[in-house]
């Protein structure tokens, strides 16, 4: 965008100085680093710049997320120090747009307006498509708000990412390929705030994911509240599952790694875990969220499958893949959760095995079954119970990580390590691994020997990077 103003240019001299410049600022989900992404994008189409900062843009968008606790007083404080930014630049002529994204926003809607009328825009996860049309709508008047749930595609509607955006995002990208939920657990949001289950069509995917791969994208992560519910639409208008998306993204050209996420057991079909045998490229890594242990909670939950259920399935993809790493999601101090309950969530994780899972004490959403329940439990008591579910998982997965030392692993390097000679690249199992490589090595796929463990990271030496040829020349071509 070029910096000369136009002649009927409203804006303040101050402001027409420099092109505008964009700051999005993403909260919680994998799925909303993706729409904040697709957002920068649309901003980009607007003439907006990338800011590193708040306090260097014009626009500044909030992608809220619902799921956690104390997720909408968050948003507020932030909010708040937003208006103060806004104020100082409005005395001396210089315009700033602040939007409201995501699951609060769509939860909220107007009460955020009216909490803080600094804010000039609200719209929600299936909306923010439109927010071209919203940032001109906001230029006439204040407090625009967009929670519909529109028929539209919005994908459809969302601009290509620039090439130049999707080399700085990095060499791993995430894909949305499903959205909502109709499962209904009964502490979830997502129904209310996502709305019902849909799928992107086939080749709308497939495009997407080969121009990332034409801009150096090695690995692309499916992504939807309920991925493995993924029903889309093929060139044939025949409904296809997850396993022959997952077979169209691992034959594009330039794909070297598919993973998946986040999973429901009930959707864990026979051909997605033979998929986990039969498809070289897709990750031996499996996030599987289970929540409890206790077949009364999961009943409560409305999870719809039994502890022994979940149990039969890890037996499963096990025997397809066995080398697999398997993740989940836990949720402690459930209403009604007694000793006996949350014991049986410790046998479940022993019984397992995990490489790395999340585990978070239950916080009441509005709005949701769970949050009306008798039988809350005190938060000393879920504090306690945390600690030891925590203390346990992280136990596995640093077992996990020590087996991985003298192992020989695949490893997609993805940018330089703190150290002069040192790359930093993911492992098949998610995990960070450092070695001393060169940079030219970024984006491709080398052997890496496991010497050593830290905490958070596995530290090894480069034995074998002879893919290293083929993905540089996949990417000149």
């Amino acid at each position: 965008m070029s910096e000369t103003p136009l002649l009927d240019d409203p804006r303040p001299a101050a402001q027409r100085a420099r092109a505008p410049r964009a700051f999005v600022k993403s909260f919680g989900c994998q799925m909303n680093v993706y729409d904040s992404q697709r957002m920068a994008d649309l901003a980009a189409v607007e003439g907006y710049g990338e800011a590193a900062t708040a306090e260097d843009a014009d626009l500044i968008v909030l992608n809220t997320c619902h799921i956690r606790e104390r997720a909408s007083e968050k948003i507020y404080s932030e909010l708040g120090k937003l208006r103060e930014l806004k104020d100082k630049r409005g005395k001396v002529g210089r315009r700033t747009t602040i939007v409201v994204a995501g699951c609060v926003a769509q939860a909220e809607g107007a009460e955020i307006l009216r909490r803080q009328p600094a804010v000039d825009i609200v719209v929600g996860p299936q909306s923010y498509h439109r927010l071209p049309q919203l940032l001109r709508a906001a230029e006439a008047r204040s407090g625009v708000v967009d929670t519909d749930f529109p028929a539209e595609d919005k994908f459809a509607h969302l601009p290509p990412s620039a090439p130049a955006a999707v080399a700085r995002r990095g060499v791993a990208a995430f894909v949305t390929v499903q959205e909502g939920c109709d499962k209904f657990c009964s502490f979830c949001v997502v129904p209310y705030t996502r709305g019902a289950e849909a799928s992107r069509p086939v080749e709308s995917i497939v495009a997407e994911i080969g121009r990332l791969t034409k801009a150096g994208v090695r690995e692309v992560v499916l992504i939807g509240q309920n991925v493995n519910a993924y029903h889309g639409l093929d060139a044939a208008e025949e409904r296809v599952g997850l396993a022959a998306l997952i077979a169209r993204a691992a034959a594009v050209p330039g794909v070297r790694r598919v993973r998946y996420a986040t999973s429901h057991p009930n959707d864990m079909t026979d051909d997605l875990i033979a998929a986990h045998a039969s498809v070289e490229a897709l990750a031996p890594y499996l996030h599987l969220p289970v929540q409890s242990g206790s077949d009364r909670i999961l009943l409560s939950m409305n999870r719809r499958h039994l502890a022994s259920d979940y149990l039969a399935i890890v037996d499963r993809v096990r025997q397809a893949r066995p080398d697999i790493a398997l993740s989940s999601d836990f949720i402690v101090g459930y209403p009604g959760e007694s000793d006996a309950d949350f014991a049986a969530t410790l046998a479940l994780v022993r019984a397992v095995g995990f490489a790395s899972s999340y585990a978070f004490k239950f916080s009441a959403r509005p709005g949701t079954p769970a949050a009306e329940m008798a039988g809350q439990v005190d938060d000393t008591v879920k504090a306690e119970r945390l600690a030891e579910l925590q203390a346990l998982l992280e136990h596995q997965k640093q077992t996990f990580n020590r087996a991985c030392v003298g192992r020989r692993l695949e490893v997609l390097f993805e940018k330089p390590g703190r150290h002069d000679g040192q790359a930093i690249g993911r492992s098949p199992y998610q995990q960070a691994v450092f070695a001393e490589a060169p940079l030219s090595l970024t984006g491709a796929v080398a052997q890496v020997e496991i010497v050593d463990v830290r905490p958070n990271s596995l530290h090894g030496r480069v034995v074998s990077p002879a893919s290293q040829e083929q993905d540089l020349i996949s990417r000149a071509g």
